[in-house]
């Protein structure tokens, strides 16, 4: 019998209870609810894709464990993938690990790469399983804010400087960037690059979303700056990108000594996952430039058609450039608490969202905005987008 003067949670993570992410999937299904909260698609990704995960099963291909790293043709494409689409050169065998999605590189990079006590600073608002992870590695998490300005949400290059310190151990960047749909400019990326080679810190990059940039948007991986290739951990994902969020397939990219570091904790995790999977994803990762184009550009008119809608549902709407979130300013509405109108949406207008609050550590500072997910049929966004008009009138 345990005592009950001791709580069942380590400290670390007594903050974190059950996601929000649960409690809104289960009031849509209680309410009937289109869910625009969490971000899964409501379809799958190519025919082929996954009549190529069905030929591994049958073949009898990762049906039992595959290699620690992953599989030989899957880190094959990942470098090819790398090399077609950025420039950037990586050794299959020294230089790719395979992950159990991008969340498990997340954590297996963090908990290898910091030490209890460092510092990481993040961009807030920022993925909730970042506070988590850090927590768990012992970290000190260190928000620096994105800020509305001019229709979307920017990083402010002199606050992000001014919480770097001499505890400071990496910096962990997301673009493109959930939940606020921001794409990191190229300036940015050049003053976050000059500041982490001047400091000598390590640089964490979320890039799941990297196939999903909008209108005049570039994804730039930190890694193709000067000083960056070799002291920065870039993290991808297929479910993202080919709409198999179930098969949990994610990657690393870095230089050999940090993609050491992090098998060395990712082989105390998983060890391994996902293996069928591995071989279909190794061959979506080759499929043609029109792929890729047209996926980009339904997730386009998806968002339009979303964005619209909110906007003329009331809501001040942020129209994102990457990403497959909106996020809304819920003021004009009459309202300035996210969580409560979201816990109300459902009842109101038959929809679920997100209070981005959650997203937050300075929780008063996302308390207005709330993010819907555009990542559904059209037929589910434009009832969605039905059913929103109520709230204008």
């Amino acid at each position: 019998m345990t005592s009950s003067a001791r709580p069942l949670l380590n400290r670390r993570l007594a903050e974190f209870g059950t996601t929000i992410f649960a409690e809104m999937s289960a009031l849509a299904l209680r309410t009937g609810s289109i869910n625009l909260g969490q971000g899964f698609p409501d379809t799958d990704g190519p025919e082929e894709i996954r009549e190529a995960a069905v030929r591994a099963l049958r073949d009898g291909r990762g049906n039992q464990y595959p290699p620690g790293p992953g599989v030989p043709e899957l880190r094959t494409a990942i470098a090819a993938h790398q090399e077609r689409r950025y420039g950037l050169s990586y050794d299959p065998d020294t230089e790719v690990l395979v992950t159990a999605g991008a969340t498990e590189a997340i954590a297996a990079t963090l908990l290898a790469l910091v030490e209890p006590g460092d510092e990481v600073v993040a961009l807030e608002p920022y993925y909730d399983s970042y506070a988590a992870c850090i927590a768990m590695a012992g970290g000190k998490r260190v928000p620096v804010t994105l800020r509305p300005h001019e229709g979307s949400f920017r990083l402010d290059l002199d606050e992000l400087r001014a919480a770097v310190t001499d505890r400071t151990r990496l910096l962990l960047i997301n673009t493109p960037h959930n939940p606020t749909g921001t794409v990191l400019t190229r300036e940015e990326l050049t003053a976050i690059a000059e500041l982490a080679v001047e400091r000598d810190l390590l640089v964490v990059t979320d890039e799941v979303y990297e196939h999903l940039v909008f209108d005049d948007a570039e994804h730039l991986p930190l890694a193709t700056l000067p000083g960056m290739r070799e002291r920065t951990v870039s993290i991808g994902s297929a479910g993202k990108t080919f709409s198999f969020t179930g098969w949990k397939v994610g990657w690393v990219t870095a230089a050999p000594g940090l993609v050491t570091a992090v098998r060395s904790a990712k082989q105390f995790l998983t060890y391994v996952s996902s293996g069928p999977f591995q071989y279909a994803v190794a061959e979506a990762l080759a499929l043609p430039d029109t792929y890729f184009t047209a996926f980009r550009e339904d997730m386009r008119a998806k968002r339009d058609l979303l964005a619209t809608g909110l906007a003329d549902a009331g809501f001040e709407v942020f129209k994102p450039a990457g990403t497959y979130f909106v996020t809304t300013d819920i003021r004009p509405l009459g309202e300035t608490d996210g969580f409560a109108f979201c816990r109300a949406l459902p009842e109101r207008a038959g929809v679920v969202a997100i209070p981005n609050a959650v997203f937050y550590d300075h929780r008063d500072a996302g308390a207005p905005f709330v993010r819907f997910a555009f990542c559904k049929q059209t037929s589910v966004l434009e009832e969605a987008v039905k059913r929103l008009k109520a709230l204008a009138g």
